[in-house]
């Protein structure tokens, strides 16, 4: 888990260590092993991986449900830095990571396969926020299969018994 300050620190320092920084984001409400998937295959397009991830505010105003998140952003980000793939999470209270994305300048930007890597409207729902940012300063922009079978929402839907 990582602060603001902290984390350019360390994203400087890998970049002038000639390391490849990843950054993918999400809200990570329940882990599971769709997400743990997707996290090692973001990994493996570079060197380090950081992950922005909503938080409680911004996840409400996501609309996933009334109640959602189920766990705290710093239970969720407790979780994901535990993962040997993610080097570092930081929280993002905005509605998009965009500013995140604009100070961090990764060198890859990835997110999953149901958003399109070549949409360039950014009122569309696969429109990958950030995208103009890393293709600006060189970057690669990533969309990764999803693992079929696990979502958070299915997996919600299950418990309830709905």
């Amino acid at each position: 888990m990582t602060d603001a300050a902290g984390l350019l620190t360390r994203i400087n320092q890998w970049k002038a260590g000639g390391l490849k920084v990843v950054f993918t984001n999400g809200v990570f409400d329940i882990l599971h092993a769709g997400h743990v998937d997707y996290l090692e295959k973001a990994a493996a397009c570079g060197d380090r991986l950081v992950v922005g991830l909503n938080s409680d505010a911004s996840v409400r105003r996501l609309g996933k449900a009334p109640d959602r998140p189920l766990n705290p952003e710093w239970a969720r980000q407790k979780v994901l830095a535990a993962l040997r793939c993610v080097d570092a999470v930081t929280v993002f209270t905005e509605d998009t990571p965009y500013e995140l994305i604009r100070v961090i300048a990764p060198d890859v930007l990835v997110k999953g396969g149901d958003y399109d890597p070549e949409e360039r409207n950014p009122s569309h729902r696969t429109y990958m926020v950030g995208a103009d940012l890393v293709r600006a300063g060189g970057g690669r922009v990533v969309a990764i299969p999803l693992l079929e079978g696990f979502s958070t929402t299915g997996l919600v839907s299950r418990i309830r018994g709905v």
